[in-house]
């Protein structure tokens, strides 16, 4: 599947379960791990299980399969690994105290994609 499709089938199975504030890094030039990062927040433990659920199974459905998923227990950050795209569900407070934008984002507006 090309990056672009399934960039398009994360955003877009995260936005169904609906996930808030979904931002989109290009870190193609900042890291050989992947290409793009996906950070979404869940209003709980619960939701954000749920969203990784229905984006695991929305991988099955198009024969894909996540080369790793870490954190669903307890659950306030979760990161599914699709290979060029890292997706991280994180609760409000989470997201906030590791600041994973600031962290990977490089200085041009480009790099984030508000979804």
């Amino acid at each position: 599947m090309q990056v672009q499709a399934l960039l398009d089938l994360v955003k877009g199975t995260l936005l169904d379960s609906k996930g808030r504030d979904v931002h989109v890094l290009d870190v193609q030039k900042l890291t050989d791990i992947t290409d793009f990062m996906v950070i979404v927040s869940g209003t709980s433990n619960v939701h954000i299980r749920s969203m990784t659920e229905k984006l695991v199974e929305a991988m099955y459905k198009q024969h894909l399969r996540p080369m790793g998923v870490e954190g669903t227990d307890p659950g306030d950050w979760v990161l599914i690994d699709c290979g060029d795209v890292v997706v991280h569900l994180m609760r409000p407070q989470t997201r906030d105290f590791y600041s994973l934008e600031k962290l990977w984002y490089s200085g041009k507006a480009s790099d984030v994609l508000n979804v």
